[in-house]
């Protein structure tokens, strides 16, 4: 995931934003200098249909230059992440970064040049991927699914090892990444490294989010479910040492009306006008990846077709009501041990 941090002094160390178009927030929230806070990361529409699945009427755009701008009031009101205006290639936007097209001494250079170019404010997603045909489109091997997050733990811990390195460079021995006394200039502003985040629900993604990575992402869940995940990672990071390391970010798509049942009724409207055939198509690709598990909990595993209609699973995280009701739940999400949270909205 390409994202931009906010321009406050704790990610750009009292330097201005290094937007090339002089933009400079216009709002500084003093909350957002609580170090206990709850962070805030809005998921900008960089694909089509505003990010459901959904052919209802919107007024959400997915083009650059609203990306942008969608991005900008983001952070004048407090959000800590958002999409950066710099766009790299991917399989369906400027989100997610599929590491196996990328060497990760290349990536690791492109991602420090951007830290330095936006004065500290990149963060990346690592995604392992699940879409056979995007992979065999661009002549990649397809891995089954454990051997593509070990795969990823590889990158991370490649990428970690070159941003870190000493003026001796850095040397990595793996099984998909051989490189020896790589050493990168300049390195990244951020100390130690941007942060890297990593989601999934399987055993596999669970142990890289314990073992390599700083952020634990998680598609929309109820309670219990985001419950499990997190007591389970916290257990598997203990083991390895890193109980304090990993924090977990959750995805959530966000209604808010003035009453409950206004609310409720738009959900139902977005599910009701989805378009079904799309819909379809994306279930039956992503609970085949989710079966190929060995534990048959791969990402969407779960997930009916009206979950699918936000197609990570946002509306089950239950951000849907007023405003009231849903900074409740943000408090118990944050009470299961959750730091940030992803959100998408509903723009009608």
């Amino acid at each position: 995931m390409a994202e931009t941090k906010s321009n406050g002094a704790d990610s750009t160390n009292g330097h201005t934003n290094g937007a090339t178009d002089g933009y400079t927030p216009t709002k500084q929230l003093d909350l957002n200098q609580d170090p206990d806070r709850v962070l805030f990361a809005y998921w900008v529409p960089n694909v089509s249909g505003g990010l459901v699945v959904s052919k209802i009427p919107q007024k959400t755009k997915w083009d650059l230059q609203s990306n942008v701008r969608y991005a900008k009031t983001a952070e004048e009101y407090g959000f800590e992440y958002a999409l950066t205006q710099i766009r790299f290639t991917a399989s369906y936007g400027a989100v997610h970064q599929h590491e196996s097209p990328w060497n990760p001494t290349v990536a690791a250079k492109q991602i420090a040049s951007i830290d330095n170019y936006t004065n500290g404010r990149i963060a990346v997603n690592i995604v392992s991927g699940w879409n056979k045909s995007e992979f065999q489109s661009i002549g990649q091997w397809w891995l089954e699914h454990s051997e593509r997050y070990r795969r990823s733990n590889e990158f991370i811990r490649a990428l970690k090892g070159i941003w870190t390195a000493g003026e001796e460079g850095f040397t990595f021995g793996g099984d998909f990444y051989q490189f020896k006394n790589y050493v990168l200039s300049p390195k990244p502003l951020q100390k130690p490294h941007p942060e890297i985040f990593q989601g999934g629900n399987s055993d596999d993604a669970r142990v890289n989010g314990s073992e390599v990575s700083d952020w634990y992402f998680m598609n929309g869940n109820d309670l219990d479910g985001f419950r499990e995940q997190i007591a389970d990672v916290k257990e598997r990071a203990r083991k390895v040492g890193r109980e304090d390391q990993v924090r977990f970010a959750v995805n959530g798509f966000v209604i808010i009306r003035e009453t409950e049942e206004e609310a409720i009724r738009v959900l139902q409207e977005i599910q009701g006008k989805a378009d079904i055939e799309a819909v379809t198509a994306l279930r039956d690709a992503v609970q085949e990846a989710g079966a190929s598990t060995s534990n048959k909990k791969g990402m969407w595993a779960n997930s009916n077709l009206e979950d699918l209609v936000q197609y990570n699973d946002g509306f089950k995280t239950k951000l849907i009501g007023t405003k009231e009701q849903i900074a409740d739940r943000i408090l118990l999400l944050k009470s299961l041990g959750t730091s940030n949270d992803l959100v998408r909205r509903s723009c009608l």
